[in-house]
């Protein structure tokens, strides 16, 4: 025990820390038990992701790829921490300063819960019992931490009141610790006695932790996706065609396996649907309301489909894209029964999240392959990919196309709604630009002299690719030898085989021409507001 009357500053911070760590973790189960989205760490980094501009947010895909959610998360973590550290301090001085600031914090995850899609009153309940919890945990901490520094009223040698402090000389001003009342003996800093409250915060927290994954029905949901059986689809894809893998080591295969698909969106933790409770709303300008069940999705008739995903935030070159078999309900099928009404553009789906989505209803019902997907390549869902079920249309960039936990889809028209993206800049409707990209070799290598193989793949989803060129340090076009497609909605994978590389440092490009005659452009445009454009180049070095 220090007896110098006194807390120091790491222990003053070190109460703050344990105290917001005790209003985290018992906010999310409780959370749990009212909606996810009442979280208010999630609900305040979902906050940050919505005021983000666009520029900055292309920023962080291209620096973080598909790790900056948890960087997000982690930032908003660390001024929780630093915000609760300085609570613990003001705290020390006077419990009010730090309850107000735990507070004012606390208020701000409520504004942030409540401004979330289909928030109500209730959801504003854990964020309180978090901070109540806070509080607390603050108060009884800092108790621990000053003991009184002897019984009957006798100081312990060496241990000044603040009167005698003052009868010997110190000024007037001097602060009397404030976890000490008027009436109250002097206390001192008891380090065992903080730490060992501290240890029993830590650990109350991490119950929280616990419970609330516990009470989010992680294992549930995996247990029944682990636990589906797919029907056989009613109308199978076409056959691969031979040749259509090149099987060529560091070529994109040309079915991404799921483990290796991209994964952009908004979600800072993945929604985790239970099929059991899932259904799909279908409303609006149609002439029927439908509503289906997990189940009733799976009694149709489903049918597979080879299709390219993108993502619009994908560079020239990017990693964005992926080609996966799907299987499921034909939108179209879903649209029709509905009965669309005249006047009706925009279908505009929402996710479990909130998350919305609007893509062009003439696109969905020209024939082409749009499905609500329940698997891809050959198992159900992902999680991580849309489980239970997504969205998947051929020929348009990922955010007016492929909603993933999709739950409801409302008819209607551009000039009356907005989806997500748009009013952030976006184009309303993003159809995907025709692109290839070099993946061998790689940008930097360097390569021995002689026969060199130059490949990647090139995609102008339902358009098709109908010739690949490249050339070395703007010299001629050479057509590159095309794999095999079985439709035009994938991508297509391409080669040159027999470029002799001489010694030095060399530039390559590539660029795709697709079935309707038009060659991508050489002209750099950034990925806002529809997409990039520009020619693919590498730089190699050969020695």
């Amino acid at each position: 025990m220090e007896n110098n009357g006194r807390l120091p500053s790491w222990a003053a911070a070190l109460a703050g820390l344990v105290a917001g760590a005790v209003a985290a973790g018992l906010s999310l189960p409780a959370a749990a038990l009212v909606k996810a989205s009442a979280f208010p760490v999630v609900a305040a980094g979902n906050a940050a992701v919505d005021l983000t501009p666009a520029w900055l947010k292309d920023w962080a895909i291209r620096t973080f790829g598909e790790h900056d959610k948890t960087v997000l998360l982690a930032g908003v973590l660390a001024v929780l921490a630093a915000a609760a550290a300085y609570a613990g301090i003001l705290a020390a001085r006077d419990l009010r300063y730090g309850a107000a600031l735990l507070g004012g914090f606390g208020a701000l995850g409520i504004l942030a819960v409540l401004t979330r899609p289909g928030a109500g009153p209730a959801d504003a309940l854990p964020t309180l019992l978090g901070v109540a919890a806070g509080v607390f945990t603050l108060s009884r901490l800092l108790r621990r931490a000053l003991l009184p520094t002897g019984t009957g009223g006798e100081e312990p040698p060496g241990v000044q009141t603040p009167a005698a402090m003052r009868a010997e000389g110190e000024p007037p001003g001097v602060q009397v610790p404030a976890v000490m009342r008027a009436g109250e003996e002097p206390r001192s800093f008891d380090r065992r006695g903080l730490l060992t409250a501290a240890l029993g915060g830590a650990v109350a927290a991490g119950a929280g932790a616990v419970a609330g994954r516990l009470f989010t029905g992680r294992s549930e949901v995996d247990a029944a996706r682990a636990g589906l059986a797919l029907p056989r689809p009613a109308v199978p894809a076409r056959p691969v065609p031979a040749g259509s893998d090149l099987r060529i080591k560091g070529l994109s295969p040309f079915f991404t396996p799921n483990h290796d698909f991209y994964r952009v969106d908004t979600a800072l933790v993945v929604p985790r649907v239970d099929p059991r409770g899932w259904t799909l709303r279908i409303g609006g300008m149609v002439d029927r309301q439908v509503e289906l069940t997990f189940a009733d999705l799976l009694a149709r008739p489903l049918v597979e489909a080879d299709v390219t995903l993108c993502c619009v935030s994908n560079e020239v070159g990017g990693p964005y894209i992926g080609n996966a078999r799907w299987l499921g309900v034909r939108l179209a099928d879903l649209l029709r029964e509905a009965g669309v009404r005249a006047g009706a553009d925009m279908l505009l789906s929402v996710s479990a999240d909130g998350w919305t989505c609007g893509t062009p209803a003439g696109v969905v019902l020209d024939g082409r392959d749009a499905l609500l997907a329940v698997a891809m390549n050959g198992e159900t869902l992902p999680v991580d990919h849309g489980f239970p079920a997504r969205m998947v249309v051929p020929g348009l960039y990922g955010y007016v196309s492929a909603t993933k936990w999709v739950t409801e889809i409302k008819v209607t028209r551009f000039d009356r709604d907005e989806a997500y993206w748009t009013p952030r800049g976006w184009a309303a409707e993003g159809p995907v630009k025709t692109q290839s990209r070099i993946d061998l070799p790689r940008p930097g290598a360097r390569l021995a002299p002689g026969r060199t193989v130059v490949a990647g793949v090139a995609w102008a989803q339902h358009k098709g690719v109908d010739a690949v060129e490249i050339r070395v340090d703007g010299g001629p076009w050479r057509q590159a030898r095309l794999a095999q497609a079985p439709t035009a909605d994938t991508w297509r994978q391409w080669v040159v085989d027999d470029w002799d590389a001489t010694p030095g440092e060399h530039t390559i490009e590539v660029r795709a021409t697709d079935a309707t005659g038009y060659t991508q452009t050489a002209e750099r445009t950034p990925v806002a507001p529809d997409g990039a454009t520009g020619l693919h180049t590498v730089t190699v070095t050969v020695a």
